[in-house]
């Protein structure tokens, strides 16, 4: 991609939102190309509640999204699901989740450095980077807004075939 065209890019974050204040928010992080390398759905018959059954990748990711709440004493994982070619994860901004450095920014947000921090782990361990280089977010804007988001985290491997993130399944 050429340096202008980077420039255009709209970013995805909420603008003038501070990324460090006290919340919860709904987080999708995809690889590259949609490449289904971090778990597969099974099960997915009439009477068989759909299981995800990580690959390698996946359980490398799961291990630290679980290591990441002991990284961080501002944050924690409040639910996550693994999918073949993306994660759902609901992370928590606690009360001292401010940022350490004098301006917090958006590229220096609790937020921004636990996907970060995730990625790079993640990255390190495979030998290389599967990730989409941006991932989405959702403001948590009360307790309903969080209930059905906690509920598509559920409920996802059982819609897998009807997400818009679906692509056939050809595990690594």
């Amino acid at each position: 991609m050429k340096a202008e065209e980077l420039k255009k890019r709209k970013t995805p974050r909420l603008q003038n939102f501070d990324y460090n204040s006290v919340g919860a928010y709904f987080i999708t992080i995809c690889t590259q190309n949609r490449r289904c390398m971090l778990s597969q759905i099974v099960g997915t018959g009439v009477l068989d509640c759909p299981q995800v059954k990580l690959t390698r990748y996946g359980e490398i990711a799961e291990k630290y999204i679980k290591q990441l709440n002991d990284f961080y004493d501002n944050i924690s994982v409040d639910s996550y699901v693994i999918m073949p070619n993306h994660i759902h994860i609901m992370l928590l901004i606690r009360e001292n989740g401010q940022s350490r450095t004098p301006v917090p920014t958006k590229a220096n947000s609790v937020f921004s450095r636990f996907l970060s921090t995730f990625k790079r782990f993640c990255n390190k361990e495979y030998g290389e980077n599967i990730w989409q280089s941006r991932s989405n977010d959702h403001i948590i804007r009360d307790r309903r807004d969080y209930q059905e988001h906690l509920r598509y985290i559920y409920e996802n491997p059982m819609r897998w075939k009807f997400d818009e993130l679906y692509v056939e399944e050809r595990t690594i």
